[in-house]
């Protein structure tokens, strides 16, 4: 029996260790760290730091730097804030609720008044008491039983629901100082590593400022984005209409054969939100222009038909226009850090030629649009057109809240929106469902059906199409005239079916793993929904198909 361990290490060293060594103490012996390392990759599996193998290993270190490891310092984070929110209001029942732009969570004591500045103050400092303390934070293997007995003993009924709907006989459990809880990935083993992080107030609750990946020693500036979490506090009533607060009981809608009044209240729900948007656009007498702008997966294209319906039933007449039919020929085309045609940046546009043909459409004068063919990656000239007096242009695309997209005399003439899938149903009540994870399985789906990508093609363009909404996108969303959240109440129950077969089709060595088994995890907890219940005009239909708005739009007229 071999009384040595080799790890091979992502420089390429090959490093022997006694038996029984752990992988922390094999990274901090070969490696120094700057950042805080809260977890290592072993042979493409995450594994906490005290993991001890008992055979050869490929090793790779995960700090705070990566999306991974940050997810890991959150959750671990956040199990800090439960264990002081514990001790010093042992009969609060404290949610996690929502990102927030820049890096931090949204939290509401429920059922209580709104913490005062003195209150969020004594939890900020218990808080940094524990980190201060380097308390360990160990995990157990418990039976489902046991779990539930721990959880229900705690007032956690949210996780005692939960647990009736997952198939697994063991349920790992953390516990801090006393306090058990269940998270869904890995924590830290110490808090002492969970110095940067702040407490402020916000509307009825508060927020838990963390570090974005980016700058994972600094914290985001202190601000709110007063149009985005107005759009939050809005879906969160929509999901007390409908009885929702966790998925626990959207399962129960499933289970006890609810789940089609819940679609219909939620398809009703966006059509309200829809005609709204339309009347208000129709009451401003001198808008010309409907820009619709928002990340991948956001259900742009069924949101900007929908709109336009709306817009035809209020005596408007609504004409699509393509952003992407300006994009500057391949070879003018500027490239990223790797050398790659950069089609998200905004010089990739021909910003002055889509302002002077918008401006003369506008005008009232005959134009030839310009059209792009992404086989060739050359623009071409299409025929003539002429804009009625009492029309709308429709246009959807990246760059439509860029400031620097219109001129001042065209922008005066916009209306612009921000759609994305804002969702606000998580988990349980302090395992949150990231906003972006929703969007990226909407996408892993849509790839699938209309694009012939499979899952693994879809998750290796992630991290680039995250930087692009990061730089392009998200900077601008307050620049909005109006928000609309396209997160549908029920989508993961649909989404299931579709998306774990395309998931578990990833081979284990594959480096795009992890974030498969990751996605799994969270639809581990969704019982699966029909998709035979979904409106055929249903923007979830844009990723999952048979929509029937595929293909429609209004277009201008020829002249």
């Amino acid at each position: 029996m071999s009384i040595t361990v080799v790890a091979s290490l992502p420089d390429g060293r090959k490093v022997s260790f006694p038996m029984g060594t752990s992988i922390g103490t094999m990274l901090a012996s070969t490696m120094k760290f700057t950042l805080p390392l809260v977890a290592a990759v072993k042979d493409n599996e995450m594994v906490p730091l005290s993991y001890v193998p008992d055979r050869d290993v490929t090793l790779e270190a995960v700090d705070t730097a990566s999306s991974e490891g940050m997810r890991i310092y959150q959750r671990s984070l956040c199990f800090v804030l439960v264990t002081a929110v514990r001790e010093l209001y042992p009969t609060a029942r404290l949610v996690i609720d929502h990102s927030v732009p820049n890096g931090g969570f949204y939290c509401e004591l429920m059922h209580s008044k709104p913490l005062s500045m003195c209150e969020l103050a004594n939890i900020e400092s218990r808080m940094r008491e524990i980190v201060a303390l380097d308390e360990p934070i160990t995990c157990e293997i418990l039976s489902q039983h046991a779990a539930r007995e721990v959880f229900a003993k705690q007032g956690f009924q949210d996780k005692v629901a939960l647990l009736k709907y997952d198939p697994a006989v063991t349920v790992p459990v953390y516990t801090l100082r006393g306090i058990c809880d269940s998270f869904y990935g890995l924590l830290t083993e110490r808090t002492g590593q969970l110095r940067w992080f702040s407490l402020r107030p916000s509307s009825s609750g508060f927020i838990l400022f963390v570090p974005p990946p980016h700058t994972p020693t600094e914290l985001p500036p202190e601000y709110e984005h007063n149009k985005i979490m107005r759009v939050f506090h809005e879906y969160g009533e929509w999901l007390r209409i409908l009885n929702l607060q966790d998925i626990s009981s959207l399962n129960r809608a499933v289970d006890q054969n609810n789940i089609r009044e819940v679609i219909l209240i939620s398809e009703a729900f966006h059509e309200k939100h829809i005609s709204q948007l339309a009347d208000e656009i129709t009451a401003k007498r001198n808008v010309r222009i409907v820009l619709i702008a928002g990340p991948s997966s956001s259900g742009k294209t069924t949101f900007a038909r929908r709109l336009s319906i709306q817009l035809r039933v209020n005596g408007t007449k609504p004409y699509a226009l393509g952003l992407d039919d300006y994009f500057v020929d391949r070879e003018r085309t500027p490239r990223d850090e790797n050398g790659e045609y950069n089609y998200e940046a905004f010089e990739a546009l021909d910003a002055g030629l889509f302002n002077d043909q918008i401006k003369g459409l506008i005008e009232g004068k005959e134009v030839i649009l310009r059209h792009y063919d992404f086989i060739s990656g050359r623009g071409y000239w299409g025929k003539p057109v002429l804009l009625p007096r009492d029309a709308i242009l429709i246009i959807e695309g990246i760059h439509g809240l860029n400031p620097r997209l219109l001129s001042e005399e065209v922008r005066a003439q916009t209306f612009s929106i921000y759609t994305s899938a804002l969702t606000q149903l998580n988990i349980d009540d302090h395992n949150r469902v990231p906003t972006s994870d929703s969007r990226l399985l909407r996408r892993i789906v849509r790839d699938s059906q209309f694009r012939g990508y499979t899952a693994q093609d879809t998750l290796a363009r992630w991290a680039s199409v995250r930087r692009g909404e990061e730089q392009h996108i998200f900077p601008f969303q307050e620049n909005a005239d109006a928000m609309f959240n396209s997160a549908l109440a029920y989508e993961l129950a649909v989404l299931k079916p579709f998306a774990e077969p395309l998931l578990n089709a990833l081979p284990s060595s594959n480096p795009n793993c992890r974030e498969a088994r990751r996605l799994l995890d969270l639809l581990h907890w969704v019982q699966p929904c029909s998709a035979d219940y979904v409106p055929d005009n249903s923007l979830l239909r844009e990723f999952i198909g048979g929509s029937i708005l595929e293909d429609f739009s209004f277009s201008l007229p020829e002249t």
